[in-house]
């Protein structure tokens, strides 16, 4: 067998000839030659008119028998009424692209699983060629399919350097990352309802949220306004708060040792679900004192019962009981949350009835911390989204190794 009808059958690659193959020690280099007359855009248009041709040019290809492997053909330029003079593309690599498709489908799933520094020792391929290739294949399988029929959604902002923040949209259907946008700001969010569209703001139902000013103004100016659904860890975290300052303020009257003041500490941060007999102990001292920070831990304690209740729809009534003893508590603090609390009531509810919060983005926000440090950091916010779109969203990525027929399978 002669060794360019070897390598044909090697490569499989439709649409091309080799017609001459090059072996050294370090490299495979198989010139190819592309069967079709037509020539094709990138855009898709199709001519069989030529304006030129242009030298040679190579694409790396999957290694073969650990030499780096080359293909190399002789491309020609096509004037497109859309696009200009343009080189024709190949079908065997992306427009633009100095790889193919395989190898690029092996990069791409060597980002996903480990660091890029890994996946480029791996490919032996340069660190930022990983994250081009990242960038390139994003492009292509994402789509806008990815924003029909969201329902419910949640949004959060997560920090990717110092002072610069981006925006994350998680289908709470799906559980899937469906869109990133950079900032952290009320147009930020604005720009994700104007990409979806009149149609996919109609078919919105309920966005969750923290308690933040900016993304709620950027829900409440739509039309129709979908429900907004405040996170009910951030509620509860304004009771937490302020009941530790409240410690902190009166620690010094209490006149603990330094273990007691740990086990006080803990007891008061913690779930009532999770305490230890030293935590009980240093709350039933408080109890018998009848200490503010008793009475101060029970409000706290009776606003998480909110999202514990057996019939959520009692949640409103549930409330405004607790708004009511809060306000009563002449605790300073607890008057504070008792006010915001009022002014989120709705949000507040509407978490409590439907049994939504953010803690799936919460999730995506450990494993983007997780992608952030694997690349030890981006220069930018691009190649960042590119990775939180590879390993988080709702991305349709081409198989890492072609699927065998069936009957070859049986054959074998």
């Amino acid at each position: 067998m002669r060794a360019t009808t070897a390598f044909n059958k090697i490569l499989g690659l439709a649409g091309v000839t080799v017609v001459d193959v090059d072996i050294n020690e370090t490299d495979v280099v198989m010139s190819v030659r592309l069967r079709s007359r037509r020539l094709r855009c990138a855009c898709g248009y199709r001519t069989r008119a030529s304006y030129d041709h242009r030298p040679r040019r190579r694409w790396r290809h999957l290694d073969v028998c650990g030499r780096r492997c080359w293909l190399e053909a002789e491309l020609r330029r096509l004037v497109c009424p859309n696009c200009g003079v343009r080189t024709e593309v190949v079908p065997f690599a992306r427009p633009g692209a100095r790889h193919t498709r395989a190898m690029e489908n092996l990069v791409v799933w060597a980002a996903q699983h480990l660091d890029k520094t890994a996946a480029a020792e791996l490919c032996r391929v340069a660190w930022e060629t990983v994250d081009r290739i990242v960038s390139r294949v994003v492009a292509e399988s994402l789509d806008r399919s990815r924003l029909q029929g969201l329902r419910r959604i949640g949004v959060d902002e997560r920090s990717w350097r110092r002072r610069r923040a981006m925006t994350i949209v998680v289908d709470h259907d799906s559980g899937r990352v469906v869109w990133v946008g950079q900032g952290a700001r009320a147009d930020t969010l604005k720009q994700f309802f104007d990409e979806l569209g009149p149609e996919g703001i109609a078919a919105l139902e309920v966005v969750t949220m923290d308690m933040g000013r900016a993304y709620r103004a950027a829900v409440e100016a739509l039309t129709p306004t979908p429900k907004i659904c405040f996170d009910p860890f951030h509620v509860v975290a304004l009771a937490t708060r302020a009941l530790d300052a409240l410690r902190q303020r009166v620690a010094a009257s209490l006149e603990l040792r330094g273990t007691e003041k740990q086990a006080l500490r803990w007891a008061l941060l913690g779930s009532a679900d999770h305490l230890s007999p030293a935590h009980l102990a240093a709350l039933d001292q408080l109890r018998a004192d009848r200490h503010i920070l008793w009475r101060a831990w029970v409000l706290k304690e009776e606003l998480a019962d909110l999202y514990r209740l057996a019939d959520p729809a009692t949640a409103r009534a549930y409330l405004r009981r607790w708004l009511a003893r809060a306000s009563r508590s002449r605790i300073p603090a607890i008057n504070k949350v008792a006010r915001t609390i009022r002014d989120h009531f709705e949000g507040i509810v509407t978490a409590a009835e439907l049994g939504l919060s953010n803690s799936r983005l919460e999730g995506f926000n450990s494993k983007i911390s997780l992608i952030h440090h694997r690349g030890y950091g981006y220069h930018s916010p691009q190649a960042l989204a590119a990775m939180i779109y590879l390993t988080c969203g709702p991305l349709d990525l081409p198989p890492l190794w072609p699927t065998a027929p069936s009957s070859s399978i049986n054959a074998a």
